[in-house]
């Protein structure tokens, strides 16, 4: 049976979100009809050391305001509300037997997916999910799209590329950045840069 919507899920931690994760959620919307994007912060991601829940709140208020005015955006904290730790898998199975009539799309950086194999139960995630991988600039396409024909064949998936051009940011060089006192304005929204600046993340002069 067709299902009748498209929403694309944009797992990530979002420390902090940036110009980077809103363009690969446009890309995404706009290359594969998508009707929503929900930006899912991570909690007890398994492969990453718990940050606490003052860094929780702080990561969800960022989203919050880095996507509003975006209709077709959305945020859902289900994954940091839950104690324990969240695999992909479990989220995924749990969002289809809520909305049946949903095609999923499980939007991730293309760099994930050479490690896919490592995931708890990567194939139940290509089972529940359509995957899209954004590539950074300095991802070798063609080692990229050797990966994703791998990956098809061993898990059966669909896996996509989201065309993203000058896709080169990340939440660790803007955090690196600004611990070192240097201007982050360009690589992330201006509702977030004053967010961070006025709870004073990421600083090292604390």
């Amino acid at each position: 049976m067709k299902k009748q919507h498209r929403v694309g899920i944009f797992g990530g931690t979002f420390n902090p979100i940036h110009n980077g994760h809103l363009m690969i959620a446009e890309n995404a919307c706009r290359q594969f009809q998508l009707e929503q994007i929900v930006f899912m912060p991570t909690g007890h991601a398994p492969h990453k050391a718990y940050m606490g829940a003052d860094m929780s709140s702080h990561r969800i208020h960022m989203t919050e305001f880095a996507i509003d005015g975006h209709p077709s955006f959305t945020i859902s904290c289900r994954e940091l509300e839950n104690e324990r730790v969240s695999y992909t898998y479990q989220t995924l199975c749990r969002l289809n037997a809520e909305y049946p009539d949903t095609e999923f799309y499980f939007i991730l950086g293309a760099d994930s997916l050479f490690d896919f194999h490592l995931w708890r139960h990567p194939e139940i995630i290509c089972r529940e999910a359509i995957i899209l991988a954004a590539a950074r600039d300095d991802l070798d396409a063609a080692k990229l799209d050797a990966q994703i024909a791998s990956l098809t064949e061993q898990y059966g998936g669909r896996i996509y590329r989201i065309r993203v051009e000058n896709y080169c940011i990340s939440s660790r060089e803007i955090r690196e950045r600004i611990a070192a006192g240097l201007s982050v304005s360009e690589m992330i929204p201006p509702c977030v840069m004053h967010y961070i600046e006025e709870n004073r993340l990421y600083r090292t002069d604390i």
